[in-house]
């Protein structure tokens, strides 16, 4: 038997699970988890703003027994028939004591019981408190219909939809609780109570919702609090159009916002506006002369409580929810940080190629509207798990030694694909956002390391090498910076094998590896388009056309034996002139080739 005439597969790799981690992609059974969970976030909630913001005012007949003194909420007349049928009436001033603790309920005290529950809007107690938890239901749907278009990610992010209630529940419940407080100051000051509504700090909500999710979010955010505070401040339709707008200018301070510093300036932005509107409200309802001064002072006192809520919660909200904010994400910018300071001291050629790419994504994230300065921290960090075998790895490598001579093709891509795993254990023991950390995860897809698969092709040139065995782990890329990142790697690496790097040729090279990747079903996750990819590549074009831009030779800078450029063997991989002998030259000279090995 002539065992050369016998293709047999043979996998050098012990790799089982290749593409466990795209099998994510599918989702378990089509049960939809996510919207149970949603729908139950959404119940909890509607029972918990009912709660809250159903009057503390229990509606007592006459002959009940009351569990606790009941005092007036506010001054009001209350109209009682006689017995020849003319009506009466006669006034509760506020405070005053209606029923005491432990006594049945008078026929005078029930009359003003149902006089407040009829300003107040409720009958039954039962029955308000179910009414008013079905129509937060149906602002919730509504709220969520929104979403569903405009952001139907969210819909499967449970996390976020957490938070979003969360934010919605600690914002009336703050609001009501500060509400309490300053009734009392009201009472002994004589203000009216309306004044007390402008000094809530409403906006808060709106202003986290916009640093912690999205301005659109705040926008929907910002109309459902309003509406749900309105009912705290009956008769006032001023009250809700004074929080919606509060809110607005909250959400619109904070988008642009790069330092934790900038909260106190959306802070006094948020102030200014509220005073507008409350000078406006006033001019309205001819209070300048009563009142002015005590609203305006009100609605200060409202906006730094905004300021103070926001620049104390919000580091909060980002460690414990996991979100990643322009603040956050910068911070980690630093070179001082921890970790790219090891990367700098452990693997110096990784740096400066991660800084390189850095340029790349930031540029193509600002060209097709994503999250530059995410796509920068993506970038800077994807490759951190490169500092604990950096040697194996081309840009860390010395002219004279390659750590690859030694091995096998299987064990050198076992090598080169483990980095992904270990800079995301690296990335969770520093803490870094899981949005990083899904870059780092995603980064390579499951791409062939073409260079080790060639190699091993060539040693065992009579047995069918498998190619899932030289393939990355994955998951394949599931956001577009995630992608970006993705792209501007590949494209730095091949740009190092130019031996001319003008511009045309430059382009040439970005389109191919662009193409090549794109065929290889590893965009097919994330929402890409062709307009997309088209973008990314004139950006990467005009990046790398100023990088390897042309010099001239300065006089007396020469040195014996100075090689140029393309004279230089460690812009390419050791063992790509080996590779390049024989029937696969030509694969082995692909410049896309050459970069997946590093």
């Amino acid at each position: 038997m002539n065992s050369r005439n016998d293709k047999t597969s043979v996998k050098l790799l012990p790799k089982t699970q290749t593409q466990d981690a795209d099998r994510e992609e599918l989702p378990a059974g089509g049960f939809p988890v996510s919207s149970f969970l949603n729908a139950g976030i959404a119940l909890v909630t509607a029972a918990l703003l009912a709660f809250i913001l159903l009057p503390r005012i229990p509606l007592l007949e006459k002959g009940d027994l009351a569990t606790r003194s009941i005092t007036a909420p506010y001054t009001l007349i209350v109209e009682s028939p006689d017995s020849d049928l003319t009506a009466t009436s006669f006034t509760v001033n506020k405070g005053e004591l209606i029923v005491e603790s432990g006594h049945r309920v008078t026929d005078r005290a029930a009359r003003i019981l149902g006089e407040i529950g009829r300003r107040e809007g409720i009958s039954n107690r039962l029955h308000a408190y179910a009414g008013l938890a079905g129509l937060v239901l149906i602002i919730f749907y509504l709220f969520y219909r929104d979403i569903r278009r405009y952001r139907p990610a969210l819909i499967q992010d449970t996390k976020k939809i957490l938070l979003l209630a969360f934010l919605l529940l600690l914002t009336i419940a703050v609001s009501e609780a500060a509400k309490q407080v300053f009734s009392l100051l009201a009472d002994k000051l004589r203000l009216d109570f309306m004044t007390i509504g402008f000094a809530l700090p409403v906006a808060a909500g709106a202003m986290l919702v916009s640093l912690l999710l999205d301005f659109h979010l705040a926008l929907g955010f910002s109309f459902v609090v309003s509406v749900l505070l309105g009912i705290s401040f009956q008769g006032d339709p001023f009250i809700p159009i004074y929080y919606f707008l509060g809110s607005i200018v909250a959400a619109l301070s904070v988008i642009q916002c790069k330092k934790r510093t900038a909260v106190l300036k959306a802070g006094a932005f948020t102030m200014l506006v509220n005073l507008l509107v409350i000078f406006g409200i006033d001019l309205y309802q001819g209070g300048l002369v009563t009142r002015l001064w005590y609203d305006l002072s009100a609605g200060f006192v409202g906006a730094v409580g905004v300021t103070m809520i926001v620049s104390v919660t919000l580091p909060f909200f980002e460690t414990v929810f996991d979100i990643a904010t322009d603040i956050k994400l910068l911070e980690l910018l630093d070179p001082n940080h921890p970790l790219l300071k090891e990367l700098v001291y452990k693997s110096p050629g990784t740096y400066h190629h991660s800084i390189v790419i850095g340029n790349l994504a930031e540029a193509a994230a600002e060209t097709i509207g994503e999250n530059p300065i995410l796509a920068r921290v993506g970038a800077y960090y994807h490759d951190v798990g490169k500092i604990h075998k950096p040697e194996y790895f081309i840009e860390n490598q010395r002219r004279t030694e390659n750590k690859h001579d030694r091995l096998m093709p299987s064990m050198s891509s076992l090598i080169i694909a483990s980095h992904v795993k270990e800079g995301v254990e690296v990335a969770r023991q520093h803490k870094l956002p899981s949005a990083v950390i899904d870059i780092i995860h995603q980064h390579h897809g499951t791409s062939l390391i073409t260079y080790f698969y060639q190699k091993a092709k060539e040693l065992q040139p009579f047995v069918v090498t498998a190619e899932e065995d030289y393939r990355y782990p994955g998951p394949r890329p599931r956001t577009k910076v995630a992608a970006i990142v993705m792209l501007a790697d590949s494209v730095e690496a091949a740009s190092r094998t130019l031996d001319d790097p003008s511009p045309q040729r430059i382009q040439a090279l970005t389109n191919s590896v662009i193409t090549r990747i794109f065929l290889d079903d590893q965009l097919s996750m994330c929402d890409l388009t062709l307009k997309d990819l088209r973008d990314i590549s004139r950006s990467f074009n005009l990046i790398l056309s100023g990088i390897f831009h042309h010099r001239i030779d300065y006089p007396g800078t020469g040195f014996p034996g100075e090689k140029k450029r393309s004279e230089y063997q460690d812009k390419k991989h050791p063992e790509e002139k080996k590779a390049g002998d024989g029937k696969n030259k030509n694969e082995a000279h692909d410049p896309v080739a050459k970069s997946r090995a590093s």
